[in-house]
């Protein structure tokens, strides 16, 4: 699930690594798009080897990397949130990851469409 992915990508990048693979998951794919999309990564692509698919994440270093997590919505504990609750991550600086019924999103997309879902975790 998307809470190992975001410890390999920071035990990753605090070891030096440059990139790292994951096993494939549609819900992993949109968290690392997001990533990449807010700069806490470089890039992710989805390759095929054989029959298995795979992410291949390149890795920031340095400042713009994630420095800390937080999960909020847990398998034996679903937390939802609607569009008016959401509230901004360390002042700005952090993001927050919710899953909607459009997709998976960052918490500034989500006030914009004003819609509400299950809100997986915070990165900053």
């Amino acid at each position: 699930m998307h809470y190992d992915l975001l410890v390999r990508i920071k035990n990753a990048e605090r070891a030096g690594k440059d990139s790292l693979t994951a096993n494939f998951s549609k819900v992993d794919f949109a968290v690392a798009k997001i990533l990449a999309e807010s700069g806490y990564i470089k890039d992710v692509q989805k390759k095929t080897l054989g029959r298995k698919s795979i992410l291949e994440i390149k890795l920031m270093r340095g400042g713009d990397a994630i420095s800390g997590f937080r999960i909020i919505s847990k398998p034996g504990r679903r937390i939802y949130i609607g569009a008016e609750d959401i509230h901004t991550i360390r002042q700005g600086y952090g993001l927050a990851v919710i899953s909607t019924s459009q997709g998976v999103m960052n918490n500034k997309d989500v006030r914009k469409k004003k819609i509400g879902g299950e809100y997986l975790f915070e990165v900053w």
